[in-house]
Parts: structure tokens; sequence; C-alpha cells
């Protein structure tokens, strides 16, 4: 077995498992932030139902930590009571971000599971662990039950061959793979990486890498744990008896791929897409607004130190704003006592509590109109980090850019550069909202056809993170692709029964449970696309809102054409008497649907 299919197994008391098997899965960790956190409690409340076990259960609070938004201190607050009935741990907004906690605090541990709010959770991968991203329907079961479903994925190896150049650093490693693999290269899949050069890679740059797993499309990215995070475990993990797990020299793969680093360089990632890499000489010279170092991919000490050596004895160019944030409060501790944070206060930069990157839109690091920003971040989806430019790179080139005033790497910090002018700010189109939806369970639907040709159709597009403060159904449906160009006044075209057919990825990034409900409050009939994104596959099941996988974009539909949609049976017959198949829901869709929803 491959390493996630022992995990799998451990957890579900079977010897073995393969993929393609929906199994329960005993869950050791189980995590909402403050962004989902109130509609857990608001599912376990409505529904009656108690905690499975207290202990193994938890409140981060990392997407706000400055406790500045009237809604998300609501929220944190409804939490905080709901933890005191509960006894419940809450890691409050003085403690920084909640995957990070867990690996330091030894809440999750090499073989474990951990499921979180957090569409970063597999974050947990870069230590051998099982970490998932999920709704708070998914957040809420595992609260009560201590289990969640899981179909058990494919695998894929990945081989690391020779060692990067100077100054290419894991984060760069990170965005050459993603270049590679693109937003879906490895959807739905486990990959596990090998090589002397993974081998030798200290925690936090198996961090930045395994980060960046959810904007490739996987399910996780492991690193095989080695003796140093071993022993670190043996110390910290709450439980200490835990055995690591390894894949068997015979596992099945789908496939094996090889990268030569020596081939790799230096690389930023353009707005709007963390696939679209390049390598530095293509965007040097850019003219920087802002910086952000930080996040959960950089935001270890180790990524302060890289970032410090840059900065001291250095001043951030003038009209550039240096935003830090550090990832944990120890962290935040140990650049203090080090000295750290005298250097960047000297070289200008604003310093936050710990918590999560600029990519939560309750954190330091949004950005305005025309401005544009370079962080370390994992995403830098169009919208998500503000109105402005985001583009991706390592400590390093964020730290350098600072001080330039364009992005560029340490090695070209004294250059001369003339800025190329700000680009216009784009408006968006108000929306209006709509009625509370009314539950229906066919199983068979008849409805007109919305053919929307996009690949990788991510969240933000979705259901802005601006507005992921709602949590009234009825409230979310005026949102729907607000931020799709093209599709933003789909809520006032939109009819009740309608049929979204789109293509590959749909509803990649987040984990947010409101771009599956902003289509249920509209009354969306169903939606078809080749493939979704994990977390949002499972958010639709769990919510009982109907999806369809198949490949019918292409197949010469017509845009507002009338289908007919056979959940049971596998069909989709058209309006000239035409049939297409396709494969029909599993037993466990089929039982969720009918019943309302997993709660």
């Amino acid at each position: 077995m491959t390493i996630i299919e022992k995990i799998i197994a451990l957890h579900s008391e079977r010897k073995s498992v393969s993929p393609g098997e929906i199994v329960n899965i005993q869950i050791d960790s189980r995590v909402a932030r403050d962004f989902g956190g109130a509609n857990v409690v608001k599912h376990i409340e409505e529904n009656g139902l108690s905690i499975e076990d207290p202990s193994k259960t938890f409140f981060t609070f990392d997407c706000n930590p400055t406790g500045s938004d009237q809604k998300y201190a609501e929220n944190q607050q409804k939490c905080r009571i709901f933890a005191k009935k509960w006894g419940i741990k809450v890691f409050d907004i003085n403690c920084g971000i909640g995957t990070h906690i867990a690996i330091d605090k030894g809440l999750a541990y090499p073989s474990s599971t951990f499921v979180s709010t957090d569409s970063h959770a597999n974050i947990l991968g870069a230590i051998g662990a099982f970490g998932q991203g999920m709704g708070d329907i998914d957040i809420a079961a595992a609260f009560a039950y201590g289990k969640v479903w899981f179909k058990v994925p494919q695998s894929v190896k990945i081989v690391l061959e020779g060692m990067p150049k100077k100054g290419v650093e894991p984060k760069d490693v990170a965005l050459f793979l993603l270049k590679h693999y693109g937003a879906n290269g490895l959807l739905g899949v486990s990959a596990e990486i090998y090589g002397e050069y993974a081998e030798k890679l200290p925690l936090s740059g198996r961090i930045t890498i395994s980060s960046m797993a959810t904007e490739m499309g996987a399910i996780i990215i492991f690193f095989p744990p080695n003796e140093e995070i071993i022993d670190k475990f043996r110390n910290v993990a709450t439980k200490k008896d835990f055995e690591p797990v390894f894949a068997d020299k015979n596992a099945n793969y789908l496939r094996t791929d090889r990268f030569d680093l020596t081939k790799a360089e230096i690389m930023v990632s353009k707005p709007g897409h963390p696939e679209d890499a390049v390598p530095i000489e293509e965007v040097r010279g850019k003219r920087v607004d802002s910086v952000f170092i930080g996040s959960c991919t950089n935001g270890r000490i180790e990524d302060l130190r890289e970032a410090a050596e840059i900065l001291k004895n250095r001043k951030v160019a003038k009209n550039v704003v240096l935003k830090i944030v550090p990832s944990t409060d120890e962290v935040w501790k140990m650049a203090m006592d080090e000295g750290l944070f005298k250097i960047f206060k000297d070289a200008g930069a604003l310093i936050s509590n710990a918590g999560c990157g600029g990519c939560a839109a309750g954190q330091v690091g949004q950005n305005g109109p025309n401005e544009v920003t370079v962080s370390t971040g994992n995403r830098n989806f169009a919208g998500k980090q503000g109105k402005g430019e985001v583009y991706l790179s390592s400590p390093k080139v964020a730290a350098a850019s600072a001080v330039a005033g364009f992005i560029t790497d340490p090695s070209n910090i004294d250059m001369k550069i003339e800025f190329e002018p700000p680009q216009k700010e784009q408006k968006t189109s108000p929306v209006e909202k709509k009625e509370k939806p009314q539950e229906k369970k066919p199983l068979k639907i008849k409805g007109r056809v919305w053919l929307i040709k996009k690949d990788n159709i991510d969240t933000d597009m979705i259901f802005h993170n601006k507005h992921l403060a709602i949590t009234k159904i009825e409230e979310m449906g005026q949102f729907a692709f607000g931020n799709l160009k093209g599709y933003e006044d789909f809520p006032q075209k939109a009819k009740e029964g309608d049929i979204i057919v789109t293509r590959e990825n749909f509803g990649a990034g987040s984990s947010r449970q409101q771009a599956v409900d902003c289509f249920k409050a509209l009354k969306i009939g169903a939606i078809i696309a080749k493939s979704f994104g994990a977390i949002y596959e499972r958010n639709a099941i769990n919510s009982g809102f109907p999806i369809v996988v198949s490949d019918l974009i292409d197949k010469g539909l017509k845009e507002g054409e009338m289908i007919e949609v056979d959940f049971e049976k596998g069909e989709i017959i058209r309006e000239n008497g035409e049939t297409l198949k396709f494969e029909k829901w599993s037993s466990v869709q089929k039982e969720i649907y009918l019943k309302g929803g997993l709660l």
C-alpha cells in the first residue's frame, strides 16, 4: 500500500484499502476555525448532536486574529461559548495558524489523521500525517461522530532528482512543480515526494511544498518522515507511541513523475493563478506597492530569518508597505527574542500578531485597486487578497522586492528600474438578493442548460471571500459567480431548475460551503462538470446538492436547451432524444441526497 492507503486502513480498522473504496475514517484531531466555526456550531446545535471526544476537538482563530471584523468577532464568540459548554480547547486569536499549532503542539503526528475547515489542512503531509480541509458539514460530522467517510484516492510518486542551484528555495521548488502540474495536474490524487533533496529538506521546507498541494488539485502531498521529524514528535505528540507509516516497496502508484531539480529557477507566480509560475526574469522590474511575508506556506521562523537577512541594515523602498505575519505565537516570540523584529521595524515593516496570510479576508495583507503585492502565500486568485494584483514568491524574493521597490531577487536588489503605470480599476455590477430555496429531492430533474466553458473555476470566482461571514443560505444566492468574469449577473438571469454544465476542476480552492449553498439559494437544479475540486465535491454531496461528474461540455449541448437528468440511471436525455450516459451516483451520494444532507 501507499502512505495514504496505510493511514486510511489504520484508521478504519481494516488490513488494507484500495483506490476507489469509500470507508469511514477515525479522525484523531478535528478542528474548526473562526472561518466556518460558527457554522459548525450551528449544525451541531440545530441537529441536536453532541461532541464525540472533546479532547480531540479544537477551535483555532487564525483567519481574523485581530478580532477586528464585527462578524468574525461574533462568530469567534459563538465558538468560545460552545467550546466552554463542551470542554473544547480554543486556540484563540493570540495563538496563530491552526495547522502549524497542530504540528508544534503535537495535535497531529506522523500517521495521524486531522481535519479542519482550512483547505490547506493537507499541509500535514509534511510530517507524514493525513490532513484534509473540509466544509462545515463534514467538520460537524467529525465533531459529533469522530469519523468521516472518505474515498481512497490513487497515489502518484514524485521523485526529485539532483539538487537545486544556489538561491533556489523550497518555495521555488513548489512553484516549479506547480508550473508543471497546473491547477489540476494532481487532481484528486495523493502524492508522495522522494529523492535526496526531499530526504534532507527540513520541516519548514516540507511545509512550504506540502502547503501548495491544494493549488495543484491534490488531496495531499506526503513527505515520508525522516528520523529528525520522528524524534521531534516523540517529544511533543499527544500520542507518544505512534508508529509512522511508509509506502511499501511494491506499492501501486498511478504513475511516477521525475523532476530534474538542477533545472529549477527562482520562480514567481503571476496574478490570478498560482500555477502561472515563471522564472523571475520574466517579471523582474515590475513595480511593487506592498509586500506580504507570512502565511501557512512561509510563516515559520526559518522564513522570517531569511527575510531578516535581506532586510538587515536596509530600508523598505519609498511608498512600499511591508507586512509581516508570523505563523504562530511561538514563532512570534522567537523572532522577537532573536532580534528579528528590530530588523523588521528598522526597515519600516508592519508586524502583526500571528495568524493566517493575506489570503484570509480578516488578516493584514489585503490590497486596494491597482495595488501590486508580492506575497509569500500560496494563493493569489483574483480578488482573494484585495482588488489589486498579487505575485507569489519566496521570502527572500519578497524581502528583496520590498527594498528595491520592484520584483527582484537578492542578487539584483540594487538595480535601477523605471516603473510601469498602474492598470485601471475593474468595477463589478451589484447583484440582487434571492429568496430562500425549498428543498426538493427528485431522482430525475429537467432544466435549462448553462454552458460555462472554463476550467479551474475556483471558489473565489463562485463565492468571494469577502462574503464568507454570511451564514444564512437565503442571503448567499445574490453573490453566486460574483467574481467570475462574464457571469457577474448570473443571479439575475438564473431560473429555478437551471443546470450548469462546465469543464474540469470546478470548485478549486477554498473549503467554503457557501460556494455550494449559493446555488442552493438560487434553486439551481444541478451542476455537471468533467471534474470537481476535491473539497467542493464533498461539500456538494454532504449538503445534498446534486452534482454529476461527466464530460458533457463538448458533446454538442446548446446554451439554453432543456435536458433531463436521471441520477439513478446515470442518463442525460437531450431535447432531440439523444441519451448520454454518466457514471451513476454511488450509494453514499444517493443516500445523503435523499435524506437531505449528511447531518
